[in-house]
C-alpha cells in the first residue's frame, strides 16, 4: 500500500499494543517502525533501476528480516520507554507487530510481497489498489478519535480497534468483490469459448467497482475490465505475447532479470525496428490496439555485444489525468 496508508496501519497497531502504557507515543513510534519495511526504496537509489526494482518488497518485507530487526527495535524502545515500565519482551513484540502487519497488508496489493524470503516466491493476492481511500480514510478518523482520548481511558482502545476491525474487514470484502468479480470473468470467457491457463482479476485505482483481468492463453493474452454497474456482456481483446522477437537474446542476463519482475506476465513489442518488454500485471495506458501503450515498459538495446534494458519515462500528468479520467467514465458502466 501506499507511505500513509502504512504509516496508519503502524500508528493504530502500535497504539493497540502500548497505548495504555505510553499513550501517544505509541501512535508516533508505530508510526515511524510501520515505514521501515519500505526504506528498500531509499537504498534501491543506489543500484541499477532493474535490480532496485527486483528488490522492492523481497528481503525487507520478510517475516526472517522482522524477527531479526524486531529485538532490535525492542531494545532501543525499551530504552526510550523504561521510565513508563515498557519491558524487553511487549517493546520486541510492539516492533514484531508493527513490521508483520505492514507486509501483510502489502500482501493484498498487486505487487505483492517476498514474506518468506530467501524463497523467491511473491505472494499478492491483488484485492486493492495500492491507494484505496475507503481503506485508509475510515481507519485514520478512528485513529485521530482514539489519540484525543487520555491513555487510561476505555474508549480511547474502542475507537483504536473499532478503526482496525473496520480497516481489516474492508480488506477480507475485497477479497469477496474480487471472487465475485472473477466468477463474471470466467463466465464470459465460457461463453466466448475460450480456454485459458491463468486468470488474474485485479481493481483499478482507487476503487473496489471497476476491476480488470489479465488472462494467460497459450500465444497470449486477453485483457478485459468489468464495472458492477455494466449492463453490456465483457469485451475481451487479445494482445500476442510476441516472444520469439527475443529468441536471439532469451538467455541474456537483463531478459531473465524482466521475465522474474514480470512474473511470467509479459509481451514483446516491436516499433520502428526497436523492442519493447512489457510487464502485463500493471495493466495497459491505452488500449488502442494498434498503439497499446503499457504502464511498464522497458527499451531492449544491444551495446558492445551486450544486452540492456532501459524502463520508458513515466507518462506525464496531463495523460496521467485523461487516464484517471476515461476510468471514472469507464466506472459507470459500458
Amino acid at each position: 500500500m501506499d507511505s500513509f496508508s502504512q504509516i496508519v496501519l503502524g500508528a493504530a497497531v502500535g497504539n493497540q499494543v502500548l497505548g495504555k502504557k505510553i499513550g501517544n507515543k505509541a501512535i508516533l513510534y508505530g508510526a515511524i517502525i510501520g515505514t521501515m519495511p519500505d526504506l528498500d526504496v531509499l537504498y534501491g537509489k543506489f543500484l541499477d533501476p532493474l535490480t532496485a526494482t527486483d528488490i522492492h518488497r523481497g528481503f525487507s518485507h520478510s517475516t526472517l528480516f522482522f524477527l531479526f530487526l524486531s529485538p532490535v527495535l525492542g531494545w532501543i524502545l525499551q530504552k526510550l520507554e523504561h521510565k513508563h515500565k515498557v519491558n524487553f519482551k511487549e517493546a520486541t513484540l510492539f516492533s514484531f507487530l508493527v513490521l508483520q502487519t505492514h507486509a501483510l497488508l502489502d500482501l493484498f496489493t498487486t505487487w505483492g510481497t517476498q514474506l518468506f524470503w530467501p524463497l523467491e516466491t511473491r505472494f499478492s493476492l491483488q484485492s486493492i489498489f495500492v491507494i484505496d481511500p475507503l481503506y485508509t480514510l475510515p481507519f485514520l478518523v478512528f485513529l485521530i478519535l482514539s489519540m484525543k482520548k487520555k491513555k487510561q481511558d476505555p474508549k480511547r482502545m474502542f475507537w483504536n480497534r473499532t478503526g482496525l476491525i473496520v480497516s481489516t474487514s474492508y480488506l477480507f470484502l475485497t477479497l469477496l468483490v474480487q471472487s465475485v468479480v472473477t466468477n463474471k470473468f470466467e463466465k464470459q470467457l465460457e461463453q466466448n469459448k475460450i480456454s485459458y491457463q491463468e486468470i488474474v482479476v485485479k481493481p483499478s485505482p482507487f476503487n473496489i467497482i471497476l476491476w480488470t483481468t489479465n488472462i494467460k492463453v497459450d500465444n497470449g493474452y486477453y485483457i478485459g475490465d468489468y464495472s458492477f454497474f455494466d449492463t453490456k456482456p465483457i469485451h475481451f481483446q487479445f494482445i500476442p505475447t510476441q516472444k520469439e522477437l527475443i529468441n536471439t537474446i532469451e538467455d541474456a542476463a537483463v531478459i531473465q532479470q524482466l521475465k522474474r519482475i514480470s512474473e511470467g506476465w509479459y509481451c514483446i513489442t516491436q516499433k520502428e525496428n526497436q523492442l519493447f518488454f512489457n510487464d502485463l500485471r500493471f495493466g495497459v495506458m491505452n488500449a488502442d490496439k494498434n498503439d497499446l501503450q503499457f504502464s511498464f515498459s522497458y527499451q531492449i538495446t544491444e551495446e558492445n555485444g551486450e544486452i540492456k534494458a532501459a524502463e520508458l519515462p513515466n507518462k506525464n500528468r496531463r495523460e496521467a489525468k485523461n487516464l484517471l479520467g476515461k476510468l471514472w467514465v469507464r466506472l459507470w458502466g459500458n
